[in-house]
């Protein structure tokens, strides 16, 4: 608790706490416009945390993530169309009770039960990740790389509907990693004479490229200038919009969705687009009333805010122990520690004790500012929505070149963001998931050095990759996953084929 409240004070600091507020209250707006996600969101603003102190970059990046999140809601609940992937399933039921004349009753529950999922996991956090991180202390390079091929499999084999677009994004990942310098023995690989690539590809700009500008490129390609979207109105809301008894009745559907998002969101990967829909057919099927599920109950917005918040927590704690994003936006975390040169991982909580308790304590702040200024500023918000992308989008697009060209001055940054924009975009036009690519540029480096250094100590054996007990069960772990994922596949088309006959 000590250490906790070192952490408050870091945060209430006059200077941190005004950019919070600022970065919660744009994160709010991200997720609120349809097109702008928390993804982009943090990716915008990460070259912006450069120069920084660590606590207050990470800090503002918190909040944009937590604010872009709950902010889905808006855009879910008042036009049906979900602001980010994680407010999907807030759809199903949100806008049907906005078209009863039940909208301020709708947003309530979806920003409380936000507010209260992420402090659940918070709590999580708090309670898992430092004991976890003991364990991880004891690790090896041999079970540092059974738990990267572990991580990899695992959002090959959940990211996607298909395996082998999962196993070729994650493969052009690594790829992209590989150039540069090699690990251990500082080979140049792939640099073709290019003095910018001795140090390989920018983390950031990979981010950046990957998911805002590909995010751009897609946008503008589906945007019509149609002018102003119709807004539904939305009446003053009356304390939080719904009565005691009606939060009472939902307190084992905000248990289950809880456990099961921060549950997902430690899961490597998947986050809160997943968590969001997979609390909702839970709670649906565990339900006295599943026939009024989507037709406007506030347990299906109960089910999607609190998972898909709840995920925050639960992908912060493989992050911070073990230095694996559990999710798009923490491998942007893991940029935003690296480009102040802290790794993540079981030392973080040995050697940055103060800061791992600030990141607990942005958490925590964000939290309660996302809940008072959605409150306070629900009409504001909304009229927002009303901005065309056309408007949007060229700005964010500005802002990026920026952000890219700030990190070291140099126009090959900005050419990279360009260039995996590109990539990102046609990912997006042939169904191959981004998830796995990204995971496969941050972790490849891992798995290929910690691989080498294994082989070192076990005399070049890899049957002594399986004399650690940990590693023999995450590499058992892989094999089985894979062979599950090909099984289920297979399965799959055989019953399309049979349907079609």
């Amino acid at each position: 608790m000590e250490l906790f409240a070192q952490g408050l004070v870091a945060i209430m600091q006059p200077g941190t706490l005004i950019l919070m507020i600022a970065g919660t209250a744009i994160g709010i707006l991200f997720g609120a416009l349809p097109g702008l996600t928390a993804t982009m969101a943090v990716a915008l603003f990460l070259p912006v945390t450069y120069g920084m102190k660590p606590a207050m970059g990470l800090a503002i990046l918190i909040a944009l993530w937590i604010g872009a999140t709950s902010g889905g809601l808006i855009s879910a609940i008042l036009l049906k169309i979900p602001g980010t992937p994680s407010s999907v399933a807030t759809c199903f039921d949100g806008h049907p009770l906005q078209e009863k004349g039940e909208g301020a009753k709708a947003l309530g529950v979806g920003i409380v039960f936000s507010f209260l999922g992420t402090m659940f996991s918070l709590v999580a956090l708090i309670f898992i990740a430092p004991p976890l991180a003991k364990v991880a202390l004891s690790f090896g390079p041999v079970e540092y790389f059974s738990i990267a091929i572990f991580s990899l499999m695992l959002i090959v084999s959940l990211s996607t509907d298909s395996m082998l677009k999962g196993i070729f994004s994650g493969l052009v990942g690594f790829v992209f990693a590989t150039v540069g310098i090699a690990p251990v023995d500082a080979v140049l690989r792939y640099t073709f004479g290019t003095v910018e690539l001795t140090s390989g590809f920018n983390t950031l700009c990979v981010l950046i490229g990957l998911f805002a500008i590909s995010e751009v490129i897609k946008t503008a390609e589906s945007s019509k200038l149609e002018g102003k979207a119709e807004i539904a109105q939305v009446t003053k809301i009356r304390g939080f919009g719904f009565t005691m008894k009606e939060f009472m009745s939902q307190k084992w559907n905000f248990l289950i969705s809880a456990l099961i998002g921060t549950g997902i969101g430690i899961l490597p990967g998947i986050g809160g687009g997943t968590s969001n829909l997979v609390a909702y057919m839970v709670v649906k099927k565990s339900s006295k009333y599943p026939d009024k599920f989507g037709t406007g109950v506030i347990d299906g917005i109960v089910a999607s805010e609190t998972a898909n918040n709840a995920s925050i927590g639960g992908a912060l704690i493989p992050l911070m122990t073990l230095g694996i994003p559990g999710d798009a936006v923490t491998a942007l975390l893991l940029g935003g520690f690296m480009i102040h040169g802290i790794a993540p991982g079981p030392m973080l909580f040995v050697n940055y004790g103060p800061l791992v308790y600030t990141v607990f304590a942005a958490v925590f702040i964000s939290t309660i500012l996302m809940i008072i200024l959605e409150f306070a500023g629900i009409r504001i918000f909304v009229k927002l929505l009303s901005i065309p992308n056309y408007i949007l989008l060229p700005i964010v697009f500005v802002l990026c070149v920026v952000g890219a060209f700030g990190l070291s001055s140099r126009i090959f940054d900005v050419w990279s963001i360009l260039l995996f924009g590109a990539v990102g975009y046609y990912f997006v036009k042939f169904k191959i998931p981004q998830a796995p690519f990204i995971i496969g540029f941050v972790l490849g480096p891992m798995a290929e050095t910690n691989f080498r250094r294994g082989l070192m100590m076990t005399d070049d054996s890899f049957i002594g990759f399986f004399k650690s007990p940990i590693a023999a069960v995450f590499m058992v772990l892989t094999v089985v996953i894979m062979l599950w994922t090909i099984y289920s596949e297979v399965r799959k088309k055989q019953s399309i084929l049979r349907s079609g006959d």
